[in-house]
């Protein structure tokens, strides 16, 4: 189901339920070689941080993108949900490092130098052939 909010005559970002971002992101590692079923757990935590973040960044857009808050003891501080924000940020790129996501790791996992071979293994492959 698309959660789809309506203000003032304008249609709001979309944002992508957690289930669909699953699929998303299982789709994208099994296209990239590095799913695993065993990435299962990981995954769902992921999607719940992606989640979470497109939430978040629609309230702050609501907001104003107000970065600060008024407090009781002080003019203001920084806002929760910027806060938030930031901390998903980085704990969602830790999380798409470990799923080979980005970029970086995928590549740096791709450009591998080749092990070298024991000599036992050679042995063998000669032997076939």
């Amino acid at each position: 189901m698309r959660q789809v909010i309506i203000l003032a005559g304008e249609k709001e970002r979309h944002i992508p339920q957690r289930q669909t971002i699953i699929d998303r992101t299982v789709r994208y590692m099994k296209e990239l070689g590095t799913y695993k079923v065993q990435y299962k757990q990981v995954i769902e935590i992921y999607a719940d941080m992606i989640y979470q973040y497109n939430f978040l960044s629609r309230e702050f857009e609501k907001s104003g993108f107000s970065v600060t808050a008024q407090t009781e003891r002080s003019g203001g501080k920084k806002s929760p949900i910027l806060v938030s924000l930031e901390n998903l940020r980085k704990d969602i790129g830790t999380y798409s490092d470990k799923l080979m996501l980005n970029a970086k790791t995928y590549n740096a996992e791709i450009e591998k130098p080749e092990e070298q071979k024991s000599a036992f293994a050679e042995l063998m492959e000669r032997r076939k052939g």
